[in-house]
């Protein structure tokens, strides 16, 4: 409800990228978390997609588990294939995690 988003949506449909997956050895689809459309604080229209994710699956220092790594190892091919999808097309792409959401910045890596 905030004034300055202009569209959001979740898992939007129109947001499929695709990527290889380290472990399957498979090319697939990534859907990120969520689409903002919104006006920065200059009123310039910004889209971005969010990835939210645990910092355990995002950051190597944080991943304890083999689960952990794991997905830390299919995230990064992930997120590098949304980084590059989202440059082509002039869109910000950022993950957070319970850092971020949490404003924990003694825990941000």
């Amino acid at each position: 409800s905030h004034p300055n988003i202009i569209q959001w949506a979740s898992e939007h449909p129109d947001t499929k990228i695709p990527y290889y997956n380290p472990l399957s050895n498979r090319h697939t689809i990534y859907v990120p978390d969520f689409f903002v459309v919104y006006k920065d604080k200059n009123g310039k229209k910004r889209v971005e997609l969010i990835e939210i994710k645990p910092a355990a699956e995002t950051y190597l220092k944080e991943a304890k588990s083999n689960r952990h790594k794991a997905a830390l190892a299919v995230n990064i091919a992930k997120w590098r294939a949304a980084q590059e999808w989202c440059e082509r097309k002039g869109i910000k792409f950022r993950v957070l995690t319970e850092y971020d959401i949490f404003n924990n910045p003694r825990k941000k890596r």
